[in-house]
This record gives C-alpha cells, sequence and structure tokens, in this order.
C-alpha cells in the first residue's frame, strides 16, 4: 500500500473513531465511572468496534465517493 493510501485510511479511520467514542462517552460516560478501566475498555472496544467497521468507514467512504466522483463525458 502506497503512502498516500495509508495516509488517507488512517485519516478515515481517525474520522470515524473520533466522533463515535467522543459520543459513546457523552451518552454512557457517567454510567461507565463506576466500573474499573479494563472493564469500560472492554465494552468501549465491544461496542465501537462493530459500529467503526461495519458503519463508521462505509459511510464515510459513501461521504468520500460523493465528494470525489467524476462523471465521465
Amino acid at each position: 500500500m502506497k503512502t498516500k493510501m495509508k495516509l488517507m485510511a488512517s485519516l478515515k479511520i481517525w474520522l470515524a473513531i473520533y466522533p463515535s467514542i467522543t459520543l459513546f462517552l457523552f451518552l454512557f460516560g457517567n454510567a461507565l465511572s463506576l466500573l474499573p478501566l479494563y472493564q469500560r475498555t472492554f465494552i468501549l472496544t465491544i461496542g465501537l468496534v462493530p459500529w467503526i467497521v461495519f458503519a463508521g468507514i462505509p459511510f464515510l467512504d459513501f461521504i468520500l465517493r460523493q465528494f470525489t466522483y467524476k462523471p465521465k463525458k
């Protein structure tokens, strides 16, 4: 994989992860704060990894295709 493709992939992943984690912690942070760190981390990852893989990244791919699509003449 070329450097530009790796950079784009890492940017897409970050764009999916950061808002998802922020929203998850905003919604459930108080309830999770009672748990030990390893349990909070487990719950966070068990919920967000599938979200990122099956919804977050495909959604970002769709949005980026809308902006980069060049119709053939």
